[in-house]
């Protein structure tokens, strides 16, 4: 049940130096692969683009095969009052859960807000945040 929750996101590792983003940005763009959130984390040396696709299987495959190291791995995302308290809801319904945030990414415009976030737990998380009532999105709806 759990499972049609789960997001794939593309981890796209790129080395720490100018001009690697907008090569990453050009083989999305050639591919017609559109990113509906990202987030960056640099490290020594290298970077992760942390992205949702709107489409992750083909763009899996064509950054391969352009010599792309790229993963996949499934995240949750949930829709996001954008106010303040909106991240405690969810933060505390998963804390008190005992499951933990590894890490997370929102994003936001006018009409919505989304909580992208991997846990050590996802069944786990999607399950209680659907006990509450919290609404997790499906791939469609992003």
């Amino acid at each position: 049940m759990t499972e049609k929750y789960m997001i794939k996101q593309l981890s796209i590792f790129i080395n720490n130096e100018p001009g690697r983003l907008a090569q990453i940005a050009a083989a999305l763009k050639e591919c017609n692969i559109n990113m509906k959130a990202f987030n960056i984390a640099e490290s020594s040396g290298f970077g992760v683009l942390r992205a949702i696709v709107d489409d992750p299987g083909r763009a899996y495959r064509e950054l391969s095969k352009k010599g792309i190291i790229v993963k996949e791995t499934n995240v949750i995302a949930i829709p996001m009052t954008d106010r303040p308290g909106g991240l405690l809801e969810v933060a505390k319904v998963i804390g008190d859960a005992n499951i933990n945030i590894e890490y997370g990414y929102a994003y936001s415009d006018k009409n919505k807000a989304s909580f992208f976030f991997r846990v050590d737990d996802a069944s786990a998380a999607v399950s209680k945040l659907l006990a509450v009532g919290m609404r997790v999105l499906t791939e469609t709806e992003i």
